[in-house]
């Protein structure tokens, strides 16, 4: 895969990313229920991290990591309907929020199964999903 298109692929995880990091942090400033507030802080974190390791990948293939959020596109709403699920509160945080990391684990399972994704990439890939999808099964046995 060339370098233009690892760069393409590897901004867009990284500015959906952000939106990520920048969702879990609104909604730990949004919540009482602590286990959840726990929750959305660590995960926040995690993404945090993830952007590091992304970043570092985006400079070493070449480009310019992105610095913004997925604001305005078809992404964004994700988030800000998590945040709306607040207001009504209830099991509904736990099924948006257990939707939201389903998409984020197919989408890097979508991109782990393309053989043309440098082994580099793909061991940073294969962590963060890893991370996610163990940040799943913790918040399906939170949601009981």
């Amino acid at each position: 895969m060339e370098n233009k298109k690892i760069v393409t692929l590897l901004n867009d995880l990284l500015t959906k990313n952000y939106d990520a990091e920048k969702g879990y942090r609104e909604a730990a400033s949004k919540i009482d229920l602590h286990t959840l507030k726990s929750y959305f802080k660590e995960q926040a974190e995690m993404r945090f991290s993830f952007g590091k390791d992304l970043k570092q990948l985006v400079t070493k293939y070449g480009g310019v990591p992105h610095e913004g959020t997925t604001e305005g596109t078809s992404f964004y709403p994700t988030w800000t309907a998590l945040i709306d699920v607040f207001t009504k509160g209830g099991r509904g945080i736990y099924a948006e929020c257990i939707r939201i990391e389903e998409a984020f684990s197919s989408e890097f399972g979508e991109i782990l199964s393309d053989n043309l994704i440098p082994q580099d990439i793909k061991e940073v890939i294969t962590k963060q999903k890893r991370a996610i999808d163990e940040a799943l099964a913790h918040l399906k046995i939170m949601e009981g």
